[in-house]
């Protein structure tokens, strides 16, 4: 019988405390008896070693064979779970298989009941087909008209009809979309207007200078006229000394220098010494004070509107803006409110708003120098604006702002809206209300002394005479003939700022009642 591998273990650990303690005695002793002794209780050791050993060993059987019956009893045990479980798999399997064979003969039975049914209705189209074609024959035979010809008269009828409707679908529309557009157009330009009145300065072409006597205007003129000939050299400008009293008028065509000769003709009267001497001095000093104030004018504009980063040379052209008048409007105030007004309907339109008060800043700019360069003030100003690297879309709104480009921006379209609301309405302008509508009321008897005028209304402040003609006796192209003979009459009878737009409308109508 073999021993287990831990009675060996025992078995060698006790022989080896034996062998010790032996040899330790036999160092110790040196009789013969004693090693005697000493061997019978070596041999003692040994058998209880080995009786313990088989003890052990004994109850580790028993522990083993208790271990291997327990596995045993938990396999069984398992073995009967899983043999439940696959037989109630087995019994769900084969219900599964009944009931799919009870439905595929229910499947077989309702596929014969469907291809009875196909056939019937195969039959019943077949059927059905030939009393249609039937019809058919009998109907063209009633109306003398083939199938295809009667279907080419519906079909014909019918895109008339769905045609018609969406023209006035598209009318109903489109005149919604106009009266929401207008609605909403009126509400941003009002909005706009109210937060941007600004006053207006009427001025004109002269400038009246006081004097304390009569006795002044001698020593202005000076010995031989030297003294007024002098002033008129240096700032050019005439000065108009005649029978009005204690007055002397400056008159000229440039506004800085008419400016500049009345503050330097003031402190000549007020300093009393006037000789050509003083008088160059005084001229000198003032144009120094105008060139100064014209800057800050000019930074004070680009601060009111938030326009930035301009080229010093321009600033200085806005500030000149402040001594040119247009039918009475002073040019910088005017340039003020379109910036303003121009971005106040960008903000609300959701377009640039920055590009939109720089153009509408800038778009007058060419009247600063058009009395000294020629052309337009449009043309000048795109000039300028380009020898300045000016941003091509602001260049593009300021040459846009009377029409002589199309507009391509949203900005250049509110630029030419913001012009027009500034200069237009009654008031902005030098013109009194009688003038005023006098002048809208000779536009109207323009249009109506032409044959074929039915009436004819002037709108935006005059700036737009529509006319309405009368269908039946004005064709399209007459009308073009028509409009273009309004306006040249309008060039040669009438004096106005700025451009009027001639409108010409033909409406025809039709109408039915429906009983």
């Amino acid at each position: 019988m073999e021993l287990s591998l831990p009675v060996v273990l025992i078995i060698a650990a006790v022989i080896g405390v034996i062998c010790f303690f032996v040899g330790g005695y036999y160092k110790q002793s040196s009789g013969e008896g004693k090693l005697r002794n000493a061997e019978q209780t070596a041999n003692k050791m040994v058998e209880d070693a080995l009786k313990e050993g088989e003890r052990i060993k004994k109850e580790k059987l028993i522990e083993a064979k208790d271990e291997v019956f327990n596995l045993k009893s938990d396999f069984d045990k398992e073995a009967r779970a899983r043999r439940e479980e696959l037989q109630l798999v087995e019994k769900r399997v084969l219900q599964r298989e009944e009931m799919a064979d009870k439905r595929s003969e229910a499947l077989d039975h309702k596929e014969e009941k469907l291809i009875k049914k196909s056939d019937e209705l195969v039959k019943k189209e077949e059927k059905l087909e030939k009393t249609h074609q039937e019809q058919i024959k009998e109907l063209e035979k009633i109306s003398k008209l083939t199938f295809e010809e009667a279907r080419q008269l519906l079909l014909a009828d019918v895109e008339k009809q769905i045609s018609r409707e969406t023209a006035l679908l598209i009318k109903n529309k489109e005149l919604e979309a106009k009266e929401e557009a207008d609605k909403k157009a009126m509400e941003i330009v009002s909005y706009a207007i109210q937060r941007c009145a600004a006053d207006h300065v009427a001025e004109t072409t002269v400038s009246v200078v006081n004097l304390p006597n009569d006795e002044m205007k001698g020593r202005i003129i000076g010995r031989e006229g030297r003294n007024i000939r002098t002033i008129e050299t240096l700032t050019g400008i005439d000065l108009i000394i005649d029978d009005t009293p204690e007055a002397v008028i400056l008159s000229g065509f440039d506004p800085v220098r008419r400016e500049i000769a009345r503050i330097s003709l003031e402190r000549l009267i007020v300093d009393g010494r006037i000789h050509p001497a003083r008088i160059e001095e005084t001229i000198k000093k003032a144009e120094k004070e105008i060139d100064t104030k014209i800057r800050e004018m000019g930074e004070q504009a680009l601060f009111d509107t938030n326009v930035i980063k301009l080229h010093p040379d321009l600033t200085k052209l806005i500030g000149r803006l402040h001594y040119r008048t247009s039918y009475g409007q002073n040019v910088l105030k005017h340039s003020i409110e379109v910036a303003n007004l121009a971005g106040i309907m960008a903000d609300e339109l959701g377009a640039n708003a920055k590009l939109a008060r720089r153009a509408g800043m800038l778009h007058d700019i060419g009247k600063a120098i058009d009395h000294e360069v020629e052309g337009s003030h449009v043309s000048i100003g795109v000039d300028m604006l380009k020898k300045y690297k000016e941003n091509k879309e602001v260049i593009h709104a300021v040459e846009a702002h009377h029409g002589d480009v199309e507009p391509q921006t949203v900005e250049a379209v509110l630029v030419q809206a913001a012009d027009a609301i500034s200069a237009a309405r009654p008031g902005a302008r030098r013109e009194t209300l009688q003038s005023y509508t006098k002048r809208l009321e000779k536009l109207e008897q323009i249009a109506n002394s032409f044959e074929g005028v039915d009436k004819s209304f002037a709108i935006q402040a005059g700036r737009e005479i529509r006319v309405m003609v009368k269908p039946e006796q004005v064709d399209d192209l007459q009308m073009v003939h028509v409009a273009k003979e309004i306006a040249n009459m309008v060039e040669n009878d009438l004096e106005y700022p700025g451009h009027i737009k001639v409108s010409m409308i033909r409406e025809t109508r039709a109408t039915e009642y429906a009983k």
